[in-house]
């Protein structure tokens, strides 16, 4: 089994895991600071906003790129060595990026008092929703041209730009939540992406796509072909976070915002560890899967995945259960001890999620449209409607115990689902 694996690392999944290990390992140092020294100033309740917040600037985002990103990739990974169609997607997704961005940003200001009355339960709070509006076309540029490297398979300029964006965000987040507290740590979510741009340009000045001119007639073809991934990334940008808002606000109806704060906790400590998943699904396993037009050597790709990947996951999340105490300190205070019941079903639920994203991203690299919307609508549903279920049944153990069945279930269908298509 171990001479297996070891055979299994000298494929180009773990040569992108070399290459975004520095990054991933930077990035997850990063967020671990920012999430302590944030849980220390503002406790569990401060917690709680920051996680509103985020989960409506994820929503906001997605819809400021014009939900294009992922396709950017496939089509920049599918048409690089054709430079005269290359320019067509690049122009037609730059006009898209923009376009939209401008747009949610003026949502975004016009209706600053309703939004901050809705999502942080204050319209004191007003003034970020200006931040963020503001600030929310640089960030849509910045993911722009972070896709089209990614499609370009440019790793090592990715992982640089990755590196000093987390280090600029984690200073930057310091700095205003030592001064402002919490008014700075939600200061901190909707701005410190917008200056990442400057950065990003710095590295792609001297690109041959990028001194090329990015303005060009729109063609109708390939902008119907942008909005494929347009509808999926904004149906997974309105049901997650919307998901995540409703049943966070349920906690806070129906115990508290501490309590909300203590969810949120273990979320957090999911996404430190997710992230590593993710970082290198969207840089190496989206654009792999995009080029491969072939079931066979499709399902290939997806079992050397699996092989990797499963056992991996599995080691860490049985790791983490049992040095839980240990990440409750290590990542919060004592005040977020009450924590510790909510891990055993959220880290199966993490395992679950993780072998269903291998699935998933499928239907984002083949462009299954309708599969992607109904699965996205349909999981996030459930979960909305377990939570509510097993919350009042069950207590905050509910939160988890709905998690973990919701992406059982979602694993077991995509099973089903690509079982048929590909064999």
């Amino acid at each position: 089994m171990f001479k297996k694996l070891l055979k299994l690392l000298s494929n180009d999944l773990v040569k992108v895991f070399s290459y975004t290990s520095i990054s991933t390992l930077i990035k997850i140092i990063s967020s671990y600071v920012a999430v302590k020294v944030v849980a220390s100033i503002i406790g569990p309740a401060g917690v709680a906003l920051v996680g509103q917040l985020q989960n409506f600037t994820t929503i906001f985002t997605t819809i400021g790129a014009g939900g294009i990103n992922n396709g950017v990739v496939k089509y920049v990974s599918e048409h690089k060595e054709n430079k005269s169609e290359l320019q067509k997607y690049l122009s037609n997704g730059f006009k898209i990026t923009t376009f939209f961005s401008v747009i949610s940003g003026l949502i975004s200001i016009i209706f600053c008092k309703y939004l901050s009355k809705w999502i942080l339960f204050e319209d004191r709070y007003y003034y970020l929703f200006v931040f963020f509006g503001i600030s929310l076309i640089l960030s849509s540029l910045n993911n722009f041209f972070l896709s089209i490297l990614n499609g370009f398979k440019e790793f090592k300029i990715f992982v640089i730009i990755s590196i000093i964006t987390n280090i600029v965000s984690l200073l930057f987040t310091i700095l205003l939540v030592s001064i402002y507290h919490l008014d700075g740590a939600l200061i901190a979510v909707v701005t410190s992406q917008g200056f990442i741009l400057f950065i990003t340009l710095f590295f792609l000045i001297r690109k041959e796509w990028f001194s090329k001119k990015l303005i060009a007639p729109l063609d109708k073809q390939i902008v119907k072909k942008f909005f494929s991934y347009t509808l999926m990334a904004f149906v997974s940008a309105m049901t997650v976070p919307i998901a995540q808002l409703l049943i966070r606000g349920y906690i806070i109806q129906n115990y508290s915002i501490k309590d909300a704060g203590f969810w949120e906790g273990i979320n957090k400590i999911s996404a430190m560890y997710l992230m590593f998943v993710t970082t290198s699904f969207s840089v190496y396993y989206l654009p792999r899967l995009s080029e491969i037009n072939n079931n066979s050597l499709l399902r290939k790709e997806i079992f050397k995945t699996y092989k990797v990947m499963a056992p991996l996951v599995f080691i860490t999340l049985l790791t983490i259960y049992f040095l839980k105490d240990f990440v409750i300190n290590i990542l919060f205070t004592k005040e977020f001890y009450p924590m510790k019941d909510l891990f055993k079903w959220q880290l199966l639920g993490d395992f679950f999620k993780i072998l269903s994203w291998l699935l998933a991203f499928i239907m984002v690299a083949k462009s299954m449209t309708k599969l992607f919307i109904f699965t996205e609508i349909f999981f996030s549903g459930l979960l909305i409607l377990l939570s509510y279920y097993f919350i009042n049944r069950d207590g905050m153990i509910g939160a988890t115990e709905s998690y973990c069945i919701t992406y059982f279930v979602y694993f077991v269908l995509m099973i089903l689902i690509f079982r048929k298509k590909l064999f």
